[in-house]
């Protein structure tokens, strides 16, 4: 189980009519925050995340609508993984990691280009979940994974990223 979850199972058996909810920021190099989520726990460790629509734009882009964080050089835009994960984290943080992944591209650029993949490894680190970014070419995810395969995404897929090259290198879920 994270070290987080205890707390958030006790505060929910507390007081079960309401769930655990906690904030989902990314955040540039200077410490400036844009909250893009909630996320809602549940008792049984099964979650819920909502995406803050007030924070993105709307785009339309390689013929695919897009929800876009705008910054000066760089667009962020959310990629709702498109198959089927259990959105728990009794055992790891993978399907939290699969809510939240993002494409950039340049704030000037007409398409996008799904080699340019953003993917946050999630740490527990003092009751946060920290996450750090990775890049990752998400053509593979295209292509539904074979039978029986939930989490297609490999150790070998990841790059770890310098945070000075990218507008938002750091999650925050507190």
């Amino acid at each position: 189980m994270v070290k987080w979850l205890p707390v958030l199972i006790v505060t929910a058996l507390a007081n079960p009519a309401a769930a655990e909810t906690r904030d989902v920021f990314l955040q540039d190099a200077d410490g400036a925050r844009i909250k893009v989520a909630t996320l809602t726990l549940a008792e049984n460790d099964s979650y819920t995340i909502t995406m803050n629509d007030a924070a993105f734009s709307d785009h339309f882009l390689s013929m695919r609508p897009f929800k876009c964080l705008e910054g000066p050089a760089k667009h962020w835009c959310h990629v709702p993984y498109p198959y089927d994960i259990n959105r728990s984290l009794s055992d790891d943080l993978i399907d939290l990691e699969y809510d939240l992944l993002f494409v950039w591209k340049g704030a000037t650029e007409y398409g996008i280009n799904m080699w340019n993949g953003v993917y946050y490894q999630l740490n527990t680190v003092d009751g946060k979940l920290l996450g750090t970014l990775h890049e990752i070419d998400m053509e593979g995810l295209a292509v539904p994974p074979g039978a029986g395969v939930m989490r297609p995404v490999r150790a070998q897929d990841l790059h770890p990223s310098d945070p000075d090259g990218h507008w938002l290198p750091y999650l925050i879920v507190e």
